[in-house]
């Protein structure tokens, strides 16, 4: 076990499916705490800053986590005319929140994460990800999302499911019962994004993903960004909405009329993530 600061050159190797592996060299632990529901660590990296390590898997690192979180936020908010009220489903380390609540229009952020020790490790040790837990539009409840998702009836316009892998609890993020739920707690414009896995190692998750969500919602799609600690740097993200696409609206004017400040989404970015290669294409047919 790596201690509080403990001076030792050790690396973290967070393997995926026994057969591809990501190595981190690891200068110190910053937090460590076994929760009910796994285990928290905030790990002091060399090359890509503080990370953050939920049982063993690398969750996001200060380095590459701005790609991640604007290509999961900003693809529906700005696809959507006027988002004001969205719920985030997970996303305790604070990055999907502070995406959000750059659009001028939210007024309101309903927070459901299961475990409130990663809501703990972000506010304590990122500081670039934890911007949002204290504006005012911000609600935190730390209950489980599939629960909570089962009560809401239009009471969003965008959802959006900040997990991890479909391990243990998070399974039930993926099935289409959930989608349901999803469907009936937006608004008739509403749309919801989510994190989808690898193409290159998760084919067959990903076909179960949009064979759910096409069962829920009329409207689904497959975006891609690069993210260098996710397994094979290449990950999805899946669109799905209750009246229109991703690219039905005018998300450029969207983007520079709300003055969004980012570093990887741009309005090119939005378009070009959403046109598929053929082998994810024949991966979804």
């Amino acid at each position: 076990m790596i201690r509080p600061g403990q001076p030792r050159e050790l690396w973290l190797t967070d393997t995926h499916q026994d057969q591809y592996g990501i190595s981190l060299r690891i200068k110190k632990t910053l937090f460590r705490k076994q929760s009910a529901h796994q285990i928290v660590e905030v790990l002091d990296t060399e090359g890509f800053g503080r990370l953050l390590v939920l049982d063993g898997i690398i969750m996001c690192t200060e380095r590459d986590e701005f790609v991640y979180h604007e290509m999961l936020v900003h693809v529906p908010l700005c696809a959507h005319a006027d988002p004001r009220d969205v719920l985030v489903i997970g996303g305790g380390d604070g990055g999907t929140l502070r995406e959000v609540l750059k659009h001028p229009s939210i007024r309101r952020v309903d927070m459901v994460e299961i475990d409130e020790a990663v809501i703990q490790a972000s506010r304590e040790f990122l500081p670039t990800l934890n911007t949002g837990w204290d504006d005012p539009r911000t609600r935190v409840l730390c209950r489980d999302g599939i629960e909570f998702l089962k009560t809401q009836r239009e009471n969003y316009d965008v959802v959006l499911v900040d997990s991890t892998d479909p391990i243990g609890p998070a399974v039930g993020l993926f099935e289409e019962a959930f989608y349901r739920n999803a469907f009936q707690a937006l608004r008739s414009e509403g749309l919801m994004a989510l994190q989808s896995g690898s193409p290159f190692f998760d084919g067959d998750f990903l076909r179960s993903i949009h064979a759910n969500l096409h069962a829920a919602f009329p409207h689904v799609s497959l975006y891609l960004a690069p993210v260098v600690t996710y397994p094979g740097g290449h990950w999805s993200f899946t669109f799905a909405g209750k009246a229109h696409g991703p690219l039905d609206g005018p998300h450029a004017e969207r983007y520079r009329g709300r003055g969004l400040a980012t570093r990887y989404y741009t309005p090119d970015i939005h378009h070009a993530a959403l046109q598929l290669p053929r082998f994810i294409q024949d991966l979804l047919t």
